[in-house]
């Protein structure tokens, strides 16, 4: 779970299905579609099936470092 401070994202789906948490909204997505998650959005991408998810992440923002991550839980243990 994560939002930035300076950039928007564009999460487009190419293969498999993700479910995307969007502040308090959880939407389900497939093949071809898309979500947009606006700058200060909290969010998080979650795969909920056995086929690999692979998406395109398109960035736009007067930033676009990836020391803009401000990270609110991580599963990875990433900081």
């Amino acid at each position: 779970m994560q939002k930035h401070y300076h950039r928007a994202e564009h999460w487009v789906v190419v293969n498999g299905t993700a479910i995307v948490e969007r502040d308090a909204e959880r939407i389900l997505l497939r093949e071809n579609e898309s979500v947009y998650l606006p700058l200060g959005s909290v969010h998080r991408l979650e795969n909920p099936g056995m086929i690999p998810l692979t998406l395109i992440e398109v960035q736009s923002g007067a930033y676009l470092g990836e020391d803009d991550i401000v990270r609110f839980e991580d599963t990875y243990g990433r900081t």
